[in-house]
């Protein structure tokens, strides 16, 4: 079975531009446990870590 992804990027207005067309991936078979969600690596959050 596989699954569809399309990456969107949305601005504060609210307006979207497509930065990955739509594709096809196959779902993991076991995916990778974790407790939490890994830390943002973004350029703000990174910043404010510090």
């Amino acid at each position: 079975m596989t699954m569809t992804i399309k990456v969107y990027e949305v601005d504060r207005e609210g307006g979207t531009r497509v930065i990955r067309p739509e594709a096809e991936v196959a779902p993991l078979d076991r995916p990778e446990y974790a407790p939490e969600y890994p830390a943002c690596k973004c350029p703000t959050c990174a910043e404010g870590a510090s």
